[in-house]
């Protein structure tokens, strides 16, 4: 298994919608923003990532996450 840890800033506020099944899940959907700590010339110093969560989590972002505001995210 891969797991990735990703801090920045995020690029808008989430939007939640639940799914269509019996038991609706939240899908919710942000960007975020992280800064490369290296680079080179010509290279952009910022990556723009999309970011998906399902659930509990995806709830958790669209009640306290905003845009512009420092999260880390953990993901695989």
């Amino acid at each position: 298994m891969n797991k990735v840890i990703l801090m920045g800033r995020l690029t808008r506020d989430p939007e939640a919608r639940y799914s269509q099944s019996a038991n609706p899940i939240a899908v919710t959907r942000y960007g975020l923003a992280v800064r490369r700590q290296f680079t080179r010339e010509g290279e952009p110093d910022v990556d723009f990532i999309n970011i998906v969560s399902f659930g509990k989590a995806g709830e958790f972002a669209e009640k306290y996450f905003r845009k512009g505001q420092m999260v880390a995210v953990v993901g695989r």
